[in-house]
C-alpha cells in the first residue's frame, strides 16, 4: 500500500515547484519550460492470456524534465524514476536517479553543449543518438558538442562522449564524431533564382573501445578485436520546385560483435530517394541496400540499447491495430535490400470520382529482401582468430522479408461524415524476423480489411468507430477487431475495444478507458488486456508481454 500512496506524492512534488517557478521567472527575460510523465500499470494476473507473475502492485516509469531558456545560456536535467518498471523492458533498464543534466551557451553562431545531448548526422547511417520512451531507448552522449553556423552557408559539428547504457556509461569507450554541411544554394545567387536549394554533408564517427578476452566458439583462439572503428559518410539533396532528389552512402570500418557474430567484414549502406509532390499530388520512390551495419558502442551488447547508429526503415508505420500486428524490424547485422514507395492522390471536388467533397487515394509498398551472401572463411593463427566477412555480391538478392502493400481511400460522405477504407496484403518472414508467438511459422502472409468512420455530431460531440479483420492460414489465423470513441470537446474521450482471435485461440483482448485533458494535463484511466507482441517505432522493435489491468498515463507540459 506505501507504494500506492508514494506515487502521486512524487507527481505532486515534480510539478507543483515548476509551476511557481514558471510563473515567477517569465517576467526576467529566462523561461522554465519542462514536462512530467508517469505511465502505470496495476497488473493482475491472467492465466488465459500468459500474464505471469507479478511481485509488485504497481508497476510505473516516470520522467520529469526542466529546461531553463536563456538568450545565451540553456540548462537542464530530467529525473527518471523506474525502479518498479513496466513489463517488457530490458533488466539493467530497472533504476532510477537524473541520467541526463546538460549546459548550452550560444553566441554570434556558435555553440557550446557540456553534459548529455542527443545528435544525429544525416540520415542516421552513423550517428543517430535518441530517446524513444516506449522503447526503452535513451542512447545520449554525455560529453561535450561544438556547432558553428557563423559562416553563410556552412554548419559544422564536433564532438565526443560516452554513451548512455541506461544507468551506465562505460569508460572503455568511447565515441568522436564530426561533421559539415555546405548549402551551396546560399553561396550562389542564380541557383536560388533558379529555385533550387542543393546541399552536401558528410560525416565521420569514431568508436574507441578497449580489447576484451573474447574466444571462438568451441576454440582456445582468442579474437584479435580492433580498438578503433571508423564509420564515413556521405550525402546530397537537391530540390527544385515540386522535385527532390537525396543520396546518401556510408562506410564502417571492421567491427566485430554479437549482432555480427564476431565477423572482421566492412560495413557499407546507399540509399537514394526521389520524390515529387504539388497539389493534390505526391510520390516517393526509395531504395536502399545495408549490410554490416550494426554500430554499438559496446560490441558484446544485444537488445536495442547501446546503438550509435540507426537504419531508416522503409515499411509503412501502421497506426490501425491489426495492420500493425506483424511489424517489420530492420535487419542492420546482415544487411537488407528495401523498396519504398508511395503515393497520394486527391480527385477534385465535384467530378465522376471526386464527388462533393472530392476523395483522397494513398497507395504505399514496401518490399524488402536480404542479401545473397555466402558463409565467411575462416582466418585462424597461433594465439588470436576470426573470420572474414561475408561475401556477396553487390546487386544479389537472398530471400524475401517481407513485403506490405496497401491502398487507403478518404472521402467525405456529408458535412457531419467522413470515412477511410483500407485493404493491405502482407508478407513476414517469421524465420528472420521471429515475431510470431507460433514456433517455426514461416512465411505468415495476411490479407487486413480497414474501415473506420468520424460522425461530427455538434462542435461537442464526435463519435469514432473502427472495423478491422485481419485474415491468415498460418500462425493464430483470423483476427477481429472493433473500436468506439465519443469525444466530447475540449475535455473528454471515451474508448472501447476489443480485438479476438477468431482463427485459433478464441481470445479477446477488451480495453476500455477515458482520457481528460484539462490546460496542460492529459490523464488516461483504462482496463483491460494487452495481447503480447512487438512496439515498433522506426524499425527499431521491444517485446512487449501480454498484460491486465488498470493503466493510467499522466502528462503535463509547461
Amino acid at each position: 500500500m506505501k507504494l500506492f500512496k508514494s506515487l502521486p506524492a512524487l507527481l505532486l512534488a515534480a510539478m507543483t515547484p515548476v509551476a511557481a517557478n514558471a510563473l515567477n521567472i517569465g517576467d526576467n527575460g529566462v523561461a522554465l519550460h519542462g514536462s512530467v510523465q508517469a505511465d502505470v500499470l496495476f497488473p493482475q494476473e491472467d492465466d488465459a492470456i500468459g500474464t505471469g507473475k507479478y511481485d509488485k502492485d504497481i508497476l510505473f516509469n516516470t520522467y520529469a524534465d526542466l529546461n531553463l531558456i536563456s538568450r545565451y545560456v540553456d540548462a537542464g536535467a530530467r529525473l527518471e524514476f523506474m525502479k518498479w518498471p513496466l513489463p517488457g523492458f530490458e533488466p539493467d533498464f530497472k533504476g532510477w536517479g537524473v541520467p541526463n543534466i546538460y549546459v548550452k551557451g550560444r553566441y554570434k553562431g556558435f555553440e557550446l553543449t557540456a553534459g548529455d545531448f542527443y545528435e544525429q548526422f544525416g540520415s542516421g547511417f552513423i550517428l543517430r543518438t535518441y530517446q524513444e520512451r516506449s522503447l526503452g531507448i535513451d542512447n545520449s552522449i554525455r560529453g561535450g558538442r561544438l556547432k558553428i553556423n557563423a559562416l553563410r552557408g556552412f554548419n559544422f559539428t564536433v564532438l565526443g562522449g560516452l554513451q548512455r547504457r541506461y544507468w551506465d556509461w562505460k569508460k572503455h569507450s568511447q565515441v568522436y564524431g564530426a561533421d559539415a554541411e555546405v548549402n551551396i544554394s546560399e553561396l550562389s545567387r542564380k541557383l536560388t533564382d533558379k529555385g533550387i536549394n542543393w546541399t552536401f554533408g558528410a560525416s565521420y564517427v569514431l568508436k574507441h573501445e578497449d580489447d576484451q578476452d573474447i574466444t571462438v566458439a568451441g576454440t582456445d583462439y582468442r579474437l584479435n578485436l580492433p580498438k578503433a572503428v571508423s564509420a564515413f559518410d556521405l550525402r546530397t539533396n537537391f530540390h527544385k520546385g515540386n522535385f527532390g532528389v537525396m543520396g546518401e552512402c556510408a562506410w564502417k570500418s571492421q567491427d566485430p560483435s554479437f549482432d555480427n557474430n564476431y565477423t572482421y567484414g566492412n560495413g557499407t549502406a546507399v540509399m537514394l530517394s526521389g520524390s515529387y509532390s504539388k497539389s493534390g499530388l505526391s510520390a516517393l520512390l526509395q531504395v536502399k541496400r545495408s549490410e554490416n551495419m550494426s554500430f554499438r558502442s559496446q560490441r558484446t551488447m544485444s537488445g536495442t540499447s547501446t546503438f550509435l547508429n540507426n537504419m531508416p526503415a522503409f515499411s509503412y508505420q501502421h497506426t490501425y491495430a491489426l495492420p500493425a500486428l506483424y511489424p517489420y524490424a530492420t535487419q542492420a547485422a546482415p544487411g537488407e535490400w528495401a523498396f519504398q514507395g508511395a503515393f497520394a492522390y486527391t480527385f477534385k471536388r465535384k467530378t465522376p470520382l471526386g464527388g462533393r467533397y472530392g476523395t483522397k487515394v494513398k497507395v504505399n509498398l514496401s518490399y524488402i529482401r536480404g542479401l545473397d551472401r555466402k558463409a565467411p572463411t575462416p582466418i585462424v593463427g597461433s594465439s588470436i582468430a576470426g573470420t572474414n566477412g561475408y561475401s556477396s555480391s553487390f546487386f544479389g538478392m537472398g530471400e524475401e522479408y517481407y513485403h506490405d502493400f496497401n491502398i487507403q481511400i478518404e472521402k467525405k460522405l456529408s458535412r457531419s461524415y467522413s470515412l477511410s477504407f483500407m485493404y493491405m496484403n502482407q508478407m513476414v518472414n517469421d524465420d528472420v524476423l521471429k515475431i510470431s508467438e507460433s514456433e517455426n511459422a514461416g512465411n505468415i502472409k495476411t490479407n487486413v480489411f480497414v474501415y473506420e468512420g468520424k460522425w461530427t455530431i455538434d462542435r461537442r460531440f464526435t463519435f469514432r468507430h473502427e472495423l478491422q479483420y485481419l485474415t491468415s492460414r498460418q500462425d493464430l489465423k483470423d483476427w477481429a477487431y472493433g473500436l468506439l470513441e465519443l469525444s466530447v470537446a475540449p475535455y473528454l474521450m471515451f474508448t472501447v475495444s476489443d480485438m479476438w482471435n477468431c482463427g485459433e485461440t478464441g481470445k479477446h483482448y477488451y480495453m476500455a478507458g477515458v482520457t481528460g485533458n484539462y490546460r496542460n494535463n492529459r490523464l488516461m484511466v483504462s482496463y483491460g488486456r494487452t495481447r503480447a507482441g512487438f512496439n515498433c517505432s522506426g524499425g527499431v522493435c521491444r517485446y512487449v508481454p501480454a498484460s491486465r489491468g488498470f493503466q493510467v498515463a499522466y502528462t503535463y507540459n509547461f
